[in-house]
């Protein structure tokens, strides 16, 4: 398996799926994007932020720049929800231009950097990157079943719409 096609495609996927999520929260009132729904970090806002907290400036800045910066998991990034959307999409469209300029045995690598408490640590470079994606497909099922709580449609974000979609459009 080519590592780059592979990466480039679920960041590709990752970009899809957060438009779609982020455009089924868009129509909620802010009484139910805010309202703590029990979710891990409590509302769909909190879920996003910690997204955006994770992904981009905690992730990204390990994959990007050899950065670990230490943050709390739950602190509030951006209160401004169309801020936080437009970060949330921005950040997922970074991930391909990053991947697309990596040398292929650098999938084969390690990835060494510090927890968010300051620990050092070295793991497998292409399972840590395959757990961001994870990660971000994990917050987005609780999201999911959050707007379904809430009486909301609900997108549909299976990986293998996205294959289907993408394969329609070279069609």
């Amino acid at each position: 398996m080519d590592p780059i096609a592979h990466f480039t495609r679920l960041a590709r996927y990752h970009v899809w799926a957060t438009h779609r999520l982020l455009d089924a929260v868009s129509s909620l009132s802010n009484d139910h994007y805010r309202k703590d729904l029990g979710l891990f970090f409590k509302s769909i806002h909190g879920t996003l932020n910690h997204l955006l907290l994770a992904e981009h400036l905690l992730w990204y800045a390990r994959f990007s720049k050899g950065a670990s910066p230490l943050l709390d998991l739950d602190v509030e990034i951006e209160p401004h929800r169309e801020r936080l959307a437009q970060a949330l999409n921005g950040g997922a469209a970074n991930w391909s231009h990053l991947i697309a300029n990596w040398p292929a045995e650098r999938f084969d690598s390690h990835l060494d950097y510090q927890t968010s408490q300051g620990e050092p640590m070295s793991l497998p470079f292409a399972a840590t990157l395959a757990h961001v994606f994870n990660h971000a497909t994990h917050h987005r099922g609780q999201i999911t079943a959050a707007l379904t709580a809430l009486g909301q449609p609900c997108p549909e974000l299976d990986m293998v719409y996205f294959l289907q979609t993408e394969q329609a459009s070279k069609a």
